[in-house]
């Protein structure tokens, strides 16, 4: 786990986005416990309730679940769950902002992929 950054955005979001982040790079598998609130709480230094509130966020969305008395866990199906979500957001936060701003400057579809190949070449 990494330390928060405060941005801006609630907190709770971003527990619930570290932990997003631990399924997607393979640090939380799933069917593994995730740490409880009170130890997000200790290592972020932040309310219990607020960690729950990041926590149950992701048990609401399906990509954790409770087992009474032990603790949450990733579920099973839960990265791919991630993924798609994070894709979507990306597609709706910077490709169709993308677009918006290509097509302001006059700009084809075509010389705009061009471009994001010409990024992708420089970065490989």
């Amino acid at each position: 786990m990494t330390h928060l950054i405060d941005d801006g955005r609630p907190i709770f979001q971003q527990i619930a986005e570290r932990i997003e982040d631990d399924i997607i790079e393979g640090s939380l598998l799933e069917e593994q416990q995730v740490p409880s609130t009170n130890q997000f709480a200790s290592f972020y230094k932040i309310n219990p309730a607020t960690a729950a509130k990041g926590v149950n966020l992701l048990v609401d969305e399906g990509i954790l679940y409770k087992k009474r008395g032990i603790g949450m866990f990733v579920t099973e199906g839960a990265r791919t769950k991630v993924l798609e979500k994070r894709k979507e957001q990306f597609y709706e936060q910077y490709v169709l902002t993308m677009i918006q701003e290509a097509k302001k400057l006059g700009m084809t579809i075509d010389q705009l992929t061009e471009m994001v190949q010409r990024g992708g070449r420089k970065h490989d």
